[in-house]
């Protein structure tokens, strides 16, 4: 019988909990106390747990003194409280001090659904990989969450985590340490055409393959899970085996994890068909959980599946929106 999944975040919290009773100089700091997994930290290791108040700029602020005084932080936040309330913080306090600080966040994309804007986090790739040395990573299953977190404890540096809010069914096997270093994984092979994305939505991806497949088209699913620093070459010299390639992602575009790959490509001189797929460059209001804002903006698997169909055949587009002519003319 298959083991439920884990939420990212207890898998991430158990894993330092751990290695912080073995290591005192390592130091976890939550503004927000709602997640149980933190109880025992709490408890157990009072001195190594710092609750600063829902005051996510003066958390950035503290971590960045303690990481400078020999400690291994981790401060842990809301997506959208921990990026765009604290941008200028993780500028200058960590990123031009170089302070090796672990920013983990909860919730990414729409994954607060019936929040609102303010809980929405839609542009937190852009704005975190427009940073100087920051690393930008997102998980999307229990594994790669632990291996994470392990490359964080054993070698930090400023990185961005970005974890889903809900527990994600498996994807890798004992098999996600091996691809660390690149930076990216093919979790599903095909010949025809690539699907790039991560977190979340590489699980939506996954779901595409299959209606793909049943229309004959046999596609190749990439989990692009390190999207700063991308690497670049390896990344292009891969992407070259396919006719097309298309970026799945959560985001508004501007800047997104599609823009990231369109530079790689642009970087390395790779010229290939690239459809880009995210959500629309506005805020969310609506209300009725995250599968419903998906399937509004188009992000619902048959609507996915139908814009790479017709992304791959263009000129029978074009000529199904040309007007009809007559084949002959009478005066």
């Amino acid at each position: 019988m298959a083991t439920k999944p884990r939420l990212m975040r207890d898998v991430l919290i158990q894993e330092i909990y751990t290695r912080a009773g073995k290591d005192p100089n390592v130091l976890f700091m939550s503004a927000d106390l709602g997640a149980e997994a933190l109880d025992a930290f709490r408890a157990d290791l009072p001195k190594q747990f710092i609750h600063p108040g829902i005051c996510e700029q003066n958390m950035i602020d503290v971590a960045a003194g303690l990481s400078a005084s020999g400690k291994t932080v981790f401060t842990y936040a809301m997506a959208s409280f921990i990026t765009a309330r604290c941008y200028e913080q993780l500028k200058v306090a960590l990123g031009a001090m170089r302070q090796p600080v672990a920013v983990v966040s909860v919730g990414v994309g729409l994954g607060y659904d019936d929040a609102g804007p303010t809980h929405y986090t839609t542009e937190d790739i852009a704005c975190l990989r427009a940073l100087p040395g920051v690393e930008v990573w997102t998980p999307c299953d229990e594994e790669s969450t632990l291996e994470i977190t392990r490359e964080c404890l054993d070698r930090p540096a400023f990185r961005y985590l970005r974890l889903e809010r809900p527990a994600l069914p498996k994807i890798y096997d004992s098999n996600f340490r091996a691809a660390m270093s690149a930076g990216y994984c093919e979790v599903a092979r095909g010949n025809d055409l690539v699907i790039l994305s991560s977190g979340f939505m590489l699980h939506r991806a996954l779901e595409v393959r299959e209606q793909l497949r049943v229309e004959g088209i046999e596609a190749a699913v990439v989990d692009l899970f390190r999207i700063k620093p991308l690497a670049s070459r390896n990344l292009t010299t891969y992407l070259e085996h396919f006719s097309h390639v298309i970026t799945l992602e959560e985001q508004c575009l501007a800047g997104g994890f599609g823009s990231a790959v369109s530079e790689a490509m642009a970087d390395t001189g790779l010229s290939r068909p690239l459809l880009r797929l995210g959500l629309p460059d506005r805020y969310f209001f609506e209300n009725g959980g995250r599968k419903h804002v998906l399937e509004n903006c188009g992000l619902g698997v048959s609507s996915i599946s139908q814009r790479i169909t017709e992304f791959l055949s263009p000129m029978a587009r074009r000529r199904s929106s040309m007007p009809s002519v007559p084949s002959q003319t009478s005066f």
